[in-house]
């Protein structure tokens, strides 16, 4: 007998109020991470908007990378200007390089910072490469001139890339999550970009995490390219993780945000997100990109 809800139950779930408990901190990295296609200013700022409606903690906003080379990223600083502000929301921005850690000192200066940069790393030579264009050793240099910058001005957050790459062990994305908290980053978002995690390789290295690194806090960023995006989450969440980024619809090829949050109602724990207003961003952020997205919650409404 399953112990998954039926298509009826999972309606009733989402139909629900939203529980005054949040158990687990969900994030959005719709906008930093997955839409790196160009988007009107004024579409990517109502996205983020609907985000907030939803009550997501943290919302990736924008990517302070090169707007020369990633147009798609151009209105950042417009971007931050715009968003709006509550309590409890942090906004949050991806720092490549230096140069985007300068930006977003810029935007401090200006009064309109973000909440929180991400700083990131990746747990291969390979991925390094592909993602800064400098191996490790390059990479780590970088690192810490860009967490020495914004230390004091943000909240730091780290994230390890390729964190379930082919010939990566727990002992090596441990000993990069203790390098992180060295420069004094202990919110670190640990990331499978190709899909390669399974749950029993998840729960061994949150274990790994939680043993060798319990002052920090972590978070899971699942892909789903290869369907297991919501079950390895789920895992890294059963396993004490209280914190998981997320995209409406998957977009990006990233874990669905509505389907994860619908699981963890079923499972009794709250996520303070408003299941109204998920629904409503998911639907403004297939109209945004012109294509349906892969939330399964989403289309219960749908069927006849």
């Amino acid at each position: 007998m399953s112990d998954l809800p039926s298509a009826a139950e999972l309606e009733e779930i989402t139909g629900a109020a939203a529980p005054t408990a949040a158990d687990i901190a969900l994030g959005d990295c719709l906008l930093s991470e997955a839409l790196d296609m160009p988007l009107p200013a004024e579409v990517r700022l109502s996205l983020a908007t609907a985000l907030a409606e939803a009550g997501f903690r943290r919302i990736g906003l924008t990517s302070l990378r090169d707007p020369a080379r990633f147009p798609a990223f151009a209105d950042a600083e417009a971007l931050l200007r715009a968003a709006p502000r509550r309590p409890g929301l942090a906004w949050q921005v991806h720092c490549p390089d230096l140069m985007a850690v300068r930006r977003a000192l810029v935007a401090r200066d200006g009064g309109w910072p973000p909440e929180e940069v991400l700083l990131p790393i990746a747990a291969t030579d390979a991925a390094s490469l592909a993602l800064f264009g400098e191996d490790r050793a390059a990479r780590w240099a970088s690192l810490a001139a860009m967490a020495a910058q914004a230390q004091g001005s943000f909240a730091l957050c780290g994230s390890i890339a390729a964190a379930f790459a082919e010939g990566t062990e727990p002992a090596g994305v441990l000993a990069d999550a203790e390098r992180l908290a060295g420069l004094g980053i202990t919110r670190i978002t640990i990331v499978d970009d190709t899909g390669l995690a399974t749950p029993p390789r998840v729960r061994d290295l949150i274990g790994w995490l939680h043993g060798g690194l319990p002052t920090a806090s972590f978070v899971a960023r699942f892909a789903d390219r290869r369907g297991t995006g919501l079950a390895n989450t789920l895992a890294a969440i059963e396993s004490g993780l209280a914190e998981a980024d997320a995209t409406l619809g998957g977009a990006g090829g990233f874990c669905c945000a509505e389907d994860l949050a619908a699981a963890l109602a079923a499972m009794g724990l709250g996520t303070g997100l408003d299941p109204a207003a998920l629904h409503r961003a998911g639907r403004a952020a297939e109209q945004a990109l012109g294509q349906r997205l892969h939330s399964r919650i989403l289309r219960l409404g749908d069927e006849g």
